[in-house]
């Protein structure tokens, strides 16, 4: 379960059916930590919060009750009315607000309705709120991406692979000989993409973790898998390795120059 900080608070955030949803007993700590449920419910009675949650499933809700949500309609504001979340729940059949028991107990509400809690608890505390959670999905969006590239990377690295089983891997070999022909050839693309093989790169940085690939931008990330993807059709075609690297690393120049905007790359007999 992701957490946020805000103003000193920490905010549980849980998902459901891939809606996010705010822990607003959290959100109620900085107003006052003993009276959490206090204040939710006080925040619930008021005609007006009604009137928002009732909007609120409506447009998000086919099976909310509009029967039960007049019945409070009509009773928000009086002196005599009370109402907890597990009521309005339970009643209402609502979905933007939800109870939870456990370690990561506590009553939550759908990110549109959590942040109209925080500003009826402090308009400060919400301006707040807004920006870390947007940090946070900002953050889970790049990262989202990142796997994405290096996820369809290792799926054409099967496919080139599988290449230089078919084309290069005579069938009498020992496993070690064999490892040494698909290391070769996966410092083919290392050497026209990174300009070093994995063996120079681990002896460059002798403190990283995982191989040089692990350490690849988007972009580079990008240009791999279509590198890959070639590299498999070259060898298909009979190409010989050294003619392969030097049209890998002019394509790799290309491709980069475009996703980066950089002008500056330079081919690979350049930089020895």
């Amino acid at each position: 379960m992701a957490k946020i900080n805000v103003l000193n608070k920490e905010i549980a955030l849980y998902t459901r059916n891939e809606e996010d949803y705010i822990c607003i007993t959290d959100i109620a700590r900085y107003k006052n930590s003993d009276r959490t449920d206090d204040l939710i419910r006080n925040w619930l009675r008021n005609r007006n919060t009604i009137e928002f949650l009732g909007i609120w499933e409506h447009l998000n809700n086919p099976d909310f009750k509009p029967v039960e949500f007049d019945g409070f309609k009509k009773q928000a504001g009086l002196n005599s009315f009370t109402l907890t979340p597990k009521q309005w729940i339970e009643k209402t059949n609502a979905i933007g607000i939800l109870s939870k028991s456990g370690r990561y107990g506590g009553t939550y509400a759908h990110k549109d309705i959590a942040f109209e809690f925080a500003s009826w608890i402090s308009v400060e505390f919400k301006l707040y709120l807004i920006k870390e959670f947007q940090r946070l999905k900002e953050g889970e969006r790049k990262q989202l991406g990142w796997d994405i590239k290096r996820n369809l990377a290792k799926i054409n690295y099967r496919i080139h692979t599988d290449a230089i089983k078919e084309n290069l891997v005579p069938r009498q070999l020992t496993k070690g000989q064999v490892n040494n022909i698909y290391a070769s050839e996966a410092d083919v693309l290392n050497i026209a993409l990174f300009g070093m093989t994995a063996k120079e790169w681990r002896e460059n940085n002798p403190e990283g973790k995982g191989n040089i690939r692990d350490y690849a931008n988007v972009s580079q990330l990008v240009c791999l898998s279509n590198l890959e993807n070639l590299n498999a059709l070259f060898i298909n075609e009979g190409m010989a390795q050294k003619d392969r690297l030097m049209k890998l690393n002019s394509i790799a120049i290309q491709q980069m120059k475009l996703l980066t905007g950089d002008h500056g790359i330079g081919k690979l007999e350049g930089g020895k």
